[in-house]
């Protein structure tokens, strides 16, 4: 793990970190290749209108050992681009043979406030903290990626190797919970990338979030696919006791294989149930999210999912069908070529059944679920095996809003009172 400081291209981005370790950073060329391209595969695809690949003809991807994303698509905001290209001498691909793997590079974050509210209808929370931007799990599905482009890198493999982060966010958590007149609500810790991805443990920025819940006394909501959650085991026992905590894994699959090619850096999926296990053992209300749903690649294994989760200790159950937003669209499409050149065409078609011929519905209410006879399958496999396994139907409690209080205010007001 590398800190490193890039010249960002928005003035959100702060101050240039300091190296973690002695041996200091570096910078590398954006234009850095490695892979053993499917060169016939390419050609078909290319002549399929339908299908763009956003391969560069005669060039191979950028993939890089350990990464999820084969490429770094043009930021959408930028009014230019680099394009690589052969200059005839045939060299491309042996210069960008055998790269080495590429390092992750931390950039601190300037922003000034914690707390990111939103109105949308269909997700259950109206704001949210989020420690980290940019995730190394790097799964290659992931909604959040093109979010990175706001802060003028790609939703590529920039998303998953430069990772922006909030030091002091716990101080500016607690000032704004501080405020006069703030009124608690659930905050959803990770709603955009994963709390608990690997930098985590050396920062611990999390759990200071944690840390500030519980002096106030406010409720929190958390979702990761990373077993590192269990080393705040302590805190969230504790939140627990006090309805203060829900927790929900995300297991995409069962077949460690695809969870390797999908998102190289994320725990396992045994590790995931693991997890599941731990919480549930220490009294800590948690749930599983099969998310996403694919369409032909791990959709199959919905009821598998739930089964192993409700086992291993979850209480509560949700799914959220794939989602292709902005550049996550034509990324996916290369992915899917270079790791299932045999069923890639396929895939898509089920994506475009569910999304009215497109490969993504923004739309609110349809965007999480999609639509048509596949979406309202998939729904009904999700209510009837949630029903079996006892994921849904429970009536568990919310989490409790009435012990918010600012430390050290609520002392003061009750020894005021006690003069009189």
């Amino acid at each position: 793990m590398r800190l490193a400081a890039p010249t960002p291209t928005r003035s959100s981005l702060g101050i240039p970190p300091i190296p973690l370790t002695a041996r200091g950073w570096q910078e590398w060329p954006q234009e850095e290749r490695v892979i053993e391209p499917d060169h016939d595969g390419l050609a078909d695809m290319a002549r399929d209108e339908a299908f763009d690949t956003g391969a560069t003809p005669g060039l191979p991807r950028i993939a890089r050992k350990g990464r999820g994303a084969i490429d770094n698509p043009p930021n959408r905001f930028e009014k230019q681009e680099a394009t690589p290209f052969d200059d005839g001498w045939g060299t491309a691909a042996i210069d960008l043979a055998d790269l080495p793997p590429l390092p992750t590079t931390l950039v601190r974050d300037s922003s000034r406030t914690a707390l990111a509210y939103n109105t949308s209808p269909d997700i259950g929370f109206d704001r949210s903290v989020n420690t980290y931007r940019g995730c190394e799990h790097g799964c290659i599905y992931c909604y959040a990626r093109p979010s990175h482009s706001y802060l003028g890198y790609s939703a590529g493999l920039d998303f998953e190797t430069k990772i922006v982060f909030k030091p002091d966010i716990a101080a500016l958590l607690a000032r704004e919970l501080a405020k006069p007149g703030y009124v608690p609500q659930p905050i959803a810790l990770g709603s955009n990338t994963d709390p608990y991805q690997p930098v985590e443990r050396t920062l611990k920025l999390s759990r200071s979030v944690l840390e500030v819940m519980e002096a106030f006394g406010h409720p929190v909501s958390i979702v990761t696919k990373s077993a590192g959650v269990v080393r705040d085991l302590d805190i969230l026992t504790r939140l627990a006791k006090r309805g203060l905590v829900r927790v929900f894994l995300s297991v995409t699959t069962l077949d460690p294989v695809l969870a390797r090619r999908m998102e190289p850096r994320a725990a396992t999926p045994e590790r995931r149930l693991s997890a599941i296990r731990a919480l549930s053992a220490a009294g800590v209300p948690v749930g599983v999210m099969a998310a996403p749903m694919i369409h032909g690649l791990n959709d199959a294994e919905m009821e598998r999912i739930l089964e192993a989760a409700a086992r291993a200790g979850a209480r509560q159950a949700g799914y959220v069908l794939l989602r292709l937003p902005h550049e996550l669209r034509q990324m996916f499409e290369a992915w899917l070529v270079e790791h299932f050149p045999d069923r890639a065409r396929h895939v898509l078609n089920l994506v475009r059944e569910t999304r009215g011929g497109q490969l993504n519905e923004p739309e609110f209410g349809k965007r999480m679920s999609g639509t048509g006879v596949y979406a309202d399958l998939l729904a009904r496999r999700f209510d009837r095996a949630a029903r079996q396994w006892g994921l849904k139907g429970r009536n568990e409690p919310p989490l409790d809003l009435s012990q918010f209080a600012v430390p050290g205010v609520k002392a003061e007001r009750e020894g005021q009172l006690s003069l009189f």
